[in-house]
């Protein structure tokens, strides 16, 4: 059965550099590691992110343990995909298969644990996991009816996103000012109490929003051109 993967449409800020460092090391990979090793790796990677959230509780420096989650499931989940292209070994129904249930699950750990925090509202947290979802569900579909597989909006894709994440956390762990603010706002006569990482995560979830709706009304007008309404007569 001869499977047509995708086309990978990834034009991030750090893309260029990434991909010759990905290949780089993908080419110098023991042999015994595979692709599904480093696809567990970076759930491994994502479960420490998410645990270093919940663990702020009791330092705000156990956010050294999320920044490191961070950069091994960059690490796994960059990897993974790039070592089977290198060594011809890609199993195009396998590897879509589990490498997006598993990506499932690392944001579910990331945004989770996040939400668990004293440092954002689940709600927030909560919200962004489901723009998440909204955006993987349009790229599987898109990779299945135009053959094309998203992974970049606005010049920002995965890395970038871990990269604001973990600069945001050294920020909450070394401006102190950051970490004790608070505000709060009425709403509907309930009091709603937010920090800084509330903040960012708002303007992430805001970010993923447009993605979504700029992506989705631009390719609902391709597919009306491509597939245009055609009236039969009753007779016919």
């Amino acid at each position: 059965m001869e499977i047509k993967q995708s086309t990978r449409i990834q034009t991030s800020l750090l893309n260029g550099m990434e991909k010759k460092a990905l290949v780089w090391m993908a080419s110098r990979m023991p042999q015994w590691v595979t692709s599904d090793m480093l696809t567990w790796f970076a759930l491994f990677g994502s479960a420490l992110c998410g645990l270093g959230f919940f663990l702020t509780h009791y330092s705000i420096y156990w956010l050294w343990l999320s920044c490191f989650g961070l950069v091994i499931n960059w690490f796994g989940d960059s990897l993974d995909g790039t070592l089977a292209r290198v060594r011809n070994t890609q199993r195009p129904l396998y590897g879509y298969y589990l490498d997006h249930n598993i990506d499932t699950l690392n944001e579910a750990f990331m945004f989770v644990g996040a939400g668990l925090s004293p440092l954002i509202n689940m709600g927030v947290a909560a919200l962004c996991y489901a723009a998440y979802l909204a955006l993987t569900v349009y790229v599987s579909i898109n990779a299945h009816l135009k053959s094309e597989f998203k992974l970049t909006y606005g010049k920002l894709g995965p890395t970038e996103f871990r990269m604001i994440i973990i600069i945001a956390n050294i920020l909450l762990m070394y401006v102190p000012a950051l970490t004790v603010y608070r505000g709060s706002f009425d709403w509907f006569g309930k009091t709603i109490s937010f920090g800084t990482l509330d903040i960012i995560g708002v303007g992430i979830l805001a970010l993923l929003c447009i993605f979504y709706f700029v992506s989705f009304f631009r390719d609902l007008r391709w597919f009306a051109a491509k597939d245009p309404l055609i009236k039969y007569r009753k007779d016919e």
